[in-house]
């Protein structure tokens, strides 16, 4: 099953915490909330990982993979749940000064504009939760992806080492698209570009091999054709689970027996 997660943040959350619609104080209030909340930094992202864990807990599958954005997105949405819970820390201790403050001066106008701010208590243990869950090594791993290039390399370093401080597990690297060139009886590339491709990917797959030496490193194979459709999805997870022996065999061969369009 496949599913894209809806990140809008749910407006019901506001709406329990002014309880009646036919007030307008609390109209007002509950609108600018809205705006508030629906600007907070990182908000989208956090209403996505619950979703997730929501997914976990009702225990239908026995993996679930979350095909995470771009590096810079996937450390930010990593970090939302810890800066979140310092913010709701900070609010459930402001809770009794800003609900008294807005009841009392509700009451000086002679409306009733009571505000429930229990809402906050029951989101803290959630946050929690998702902070513990995502640092259980049983529960949560990271898995990273590149391809033997500078960039991605560089980029793959630095998601590493802010998992490491956030305390996420990581110990898979996959490196994807790596080029294999066709060679001749006598052991010659026979295409130039492929020669050219595999030299500059050498460099780079021997600085992984360095780095990651405690890391399970996956290299897959750049496929002589497209990656989709259910045949070739197959073969390609079976090579991610069981990598290729590419010394005495040409990438055309793992492909033997797939439709080719």
């Amino acid at each position: 099953m496949a599913m894209e997660v809806d990140s809008a943040p749910p407006s019901e959350s506001i709406e329990e915490i002014f309880t009646d619609p036919e007030n307008e104080q609390q109209n007002f209030m509950k609108n600018v909330m809205k705006d508030v909340v629906g600007n907070l930094p990182g908000l989208d992202e956090l209403i996505a990982l619950v979703n997730i864990f929501k997914i976990v807990d009702q225990h239908q599958f026995d993996v679930v993979v979350f095909d995470t954005a771009p590096t810079g997105h996937t450390l930010r949405l990593l970090s939302i749940p810890r800066s979140i819970d310092k913010v709701l820390r900070q609010l459930i201790q402001m809770k009794s000064w800003v609900g008294g403050l807005v009841n009392a001066m509700s009451g000086s106008l002679g409306v009733n504009a009571a505000v429930n701010m229990d809402a906050m208590d029951e989101m803290l243990p959630v946050i929690e939760r998702l902070n513990k869950e995502l640092k259980d090594p049983d529960v949560t791993t990271f898995i990273c992806v590149c391809i033997p290039e500078f960039l991605s390399l560089y980029e793959t370093e630095r998601l590493i080492q802010k998992l490491t401080a956030l305390d996420i597990d990581t110990h898979n690297v996959v490196v994807n698209q790596v080029v294999y060139p066709d060679k001749t009886k006598d052991g010659e590339i026979s295409c130039g570009l492929c020669a050219s491709r595999s030299k500059m990917q050498t460099k780079y797959l021997d600085q992984i091999a360095d780095l990651y030496e405690d890391f399970h490193v996956i290299k897959m194979p750049q496929m002589p054709l497209e990656v989709k459709g259910t045949n070739v999805l197959k073969r390609f997870g079976d090579f991610l689970v069981s990598p290729p022996d590419m010394t005495n065999q040409s990438v055309h061969d793992l492909v033997k027996g797939l439709p080719t369009k």
